[in-house]
């Protein structure tokens, strides 16, 4: 554990543990996998007693689902911040989401994993797949836009299921180690973006 540095207690205060303890499962999830670490190891790392996180936690699969829904929910905020930087509904905004995506999954890769497990979390999966529906609005909100839809329509859902699962796949080859960049040297973003224009049903916006 030399690579993490234990905080001192005296950095936590009532209504923060849960928090840091979700920060430090993530710090060790990303260095050791999330097998690789003990509620013990996540409270040294927190510096708390072993017996802290059980008022917020029934176990470590419990921690796990909620670093879980964490990184849907961070996800989620840097897919709309990523929107947000271009003019909304147009083919920029939308594959400025699928970046933000694939490389949320690069930067974080065991975090990305773990959202996506089919393991069972605690017995929390629907309440792991409402955060994650939650995240998923992003993309369907933003097609919406592009499309003109003044809600999510099936049409929108149509049209954007291809895109998700492009920069999903895309995501995965990339933490796969399978983008040799001498078998494939392209360049990430720009292939998100020409499978954007291809993907999106002509007559929406376009480009901004």
């Amino acid at each position: 554990m030399a690579k993490n540095k234990v905080q001192k207690k005296s950095a936590y205060h009532h209504g923060d543990l849960r928090g840091q303890l979700i920060s430090a499962a993530r710090s060790l999830i990303e260095e050791h996998g999330p097998d690789g670490f003990s509620m013990s190891d996540a409270c040294r790392l927190a510096g708390v007693s072993t017996a802290a996180p059980y008022r917020h936690f029934a176990s470590k699969q419990d921690l796990l689902t909620d670093v879980a829904k964490d990184g849907l929910q961070r996800l989620g905020v840097e897919m709309e911040d990523n929107a947000s930087q271009f003019t909304r509904g147009t083919v920029e905004s939308i594959s400025a989401i699928g970046r933000a995506y694939v490389n949320f999954a690069i930067r974080e890769p065991h975090a990305f994993r773990l959202m996506f497990s089919t393991q069972a979390h605690s017995g929390r999966i629907e309440e792991l797949r409402e955060v994650g529906r939650g995240s998923y609005g992003v993309l369907l909100r933003e097609v919406a836009r592009y499309t003109g839809e003044p809600e999510i329509t099936e049409s929108v859902i149509r049209n954007a299921f291809p895109l998700w699962t492009q920069v999903h796949g895309l995501s995965f080859l990339a933490i796969d180690g399978k983008l040799d960049v001498t078998a494939f040297p392209v360049d990430i973003d720009e292939s998100i973006l020409i499978a954007t224009e291809r993907l999106l049903p002509p007559g929406g916006q376009g480009k901004a």
